[in-house]
């Protein structure tokens, strides 16, 4: 539905509530992430948590996981209980006290700050971009365009985190880096607020399924299942801080991952295994399994930028350039950055391809995004061999890795 005039470059004006809101949003999260693995395996000395690699790799790979997955649950909690437009102000909430939390320096708030940002992204992230495409009539044919506008905002706010956060966390102080994430929330959630009016009723209200009666009976079901996973959250906090619940980082992460591993078997072996496919939509199903495996695969190989790459860019590469250093963490800004510069260079060479007939189909896209996330590994391979011969290796070699893999994300995402 429409709301308001076309103020925001020709569309709604709550598209510019939405832009910034998650603008900022993604400041606090990729600020925070550029940060995250470093301070991590920092020496307790220079005020880290002095996690071996491992156990740091394991927290960050459960945690970003989480986020991603947190965002099912989200939905679900804003369709039932009460609706996008709340979902987004409480996720942004919870956001910024995680990243607040996490500025205080102690172990037990450090895991606090990362379960609330988990939490408050699930509510957030997807909802918002439920609410931008409520913005739209179902036939407006500004919808895609708003939607790439919108994307732009996600861009401009990861390219800026790393800049800001980054510095602040490896310069001065690490939980400095993390309160300047928060900081980036608050003022999502003061431009969120005031713009909230443009947004009209896109979003406002759960979806409703029947009768008030049926809406009220959902609600108390969801409310019932809300409060079980709150129980069990604070349990097993509580037994993990007073030492009766001995659970590992690494142990969480790898039940995690045999649990959705085994969820995704089961899910894909249900659909495959049910009768009332015709033959057409059956081969289809083969198809989705095909393009879900190599967006899977995809993923976690371009993931790899927070955790290993970050570590490699801290410890192995040169953070100068004709005599002017600058933080590690400032390589994560450079996927942002490639991303606001090529994206218009591919937007138009489809449309040329597609004037002359030789536009390459999903499949081939899937495929060249692949090869080229694999390509950016195997140039590293060489850097990777100076750095174990003792050399600080040039910062050339990571960024052709991000400009391959930008390139592959670009292919690849659009599709996935």
């Amino acid at each position: 539905m429409a709301t308001g005039e076309a103020t925001f470059f020709g569309h709604p004006r709550g598209l510019s509530t939405l832009f910034f809101t998650e603008m900022w949003e993604r400041f606090s999260y990729y600020g925070m992430r550029a940060l995250l693995i470093l301070f991590m395996t920092a020496a307790p000395a220079a005020g880290g948590l002095g996690f071996d690699p491992t156990t740091a790799g394991a927290t960050y790979g459960l945690y970003t996981s989480m986020v991603y997955l947190a965002t099912l649950p989200g939905g679900w909690v804003a369709d039932r209980l009460i609706g996008p437009q709340r979902a987004v102000l409480y996720g942004g909430i919870l956001i910024a006290s995680g990243h607040f939390s996490m500025a205080i320096p102690s172990l037990s708030t450090f895991y606090l700050g990362l379960l609330l940002i988990v939490i408050g992204t699930g509510l957030l992230k997807g909802n918002a971009s439920v609410i931008v495409g409520r913005l739209y009539p179902a036939d407006d044919a500004r919808r895609d365009a708003g939607y790439s506008i919108f994307y732009m905002g996600i861009n401009t706010g990861a390219f800026m985190a790393p800049l800001v956060c980054g510095y602040l966390g490896q310069r001065v102080n690490w939980h400095l880096g993390f309160a300047a994430a928060g900081v980036g929330m608050v003022l999502g959630l003061v431009q969120y607020t005031l713009g909230r009016k443009y947004l009209g009723d896109a979003g406002r209200y759960p979806a409703t399924n029947g009768s008030p009666d049926a809406l009220a009976r959902q609600r108390r079901g969801a409310l019932r299942w809300v409060g079980l996973l709150v129980t069990i959250l604070v349990v097993a906090n509580i037994g993990m801080y007073s030492g009766l619940l001995l659970v590992t980082p690494t142990q969480v992460a790898d039940a995690a991952g045999y649990f959705l591993l085994g969820l995704t078997v089961a899910f894909f072996g249900w659909l495959y295994l049910s009768s009332g496919w015709t033959p057409a939509e059956r081969k289809q199903l083969y198809v989705i399994g095909v393009l879900f495996l190599a967006a899977t695969l995809f993923w976690s190989q371009f993931e790899q930028a927070g955790s290993t790459l970050n570590l490699f860019a801290d410890r192995n590469t040169r953070t100068s350039i004709l005599g002017w250093s600058f933080p590690s963490s400032w390589f994560q800004s450079l996927n942002s950055l490639f991303i606001i510069t090529l994206a218009p260079l591919f937007a138009w060479l489809w449309v040329w391809l597609a004037r002359r007939g030789t536009e390459p189909s999903s499949p081939a896209k899937f495929g060249a995004g692949l090869v080229l996330v694999g390509a950016g590994f195997a140039v590293l391979v060489g850097g990777a061999v100076l750095a174990e011969q003792g050399m600080m290796v040039s910062p050339m070699w990571l960024a052709v890795v991000y400009f391959l893999h930008t390139c592959g994300e670009l292919l690849l995402s659009p599709w996935a």
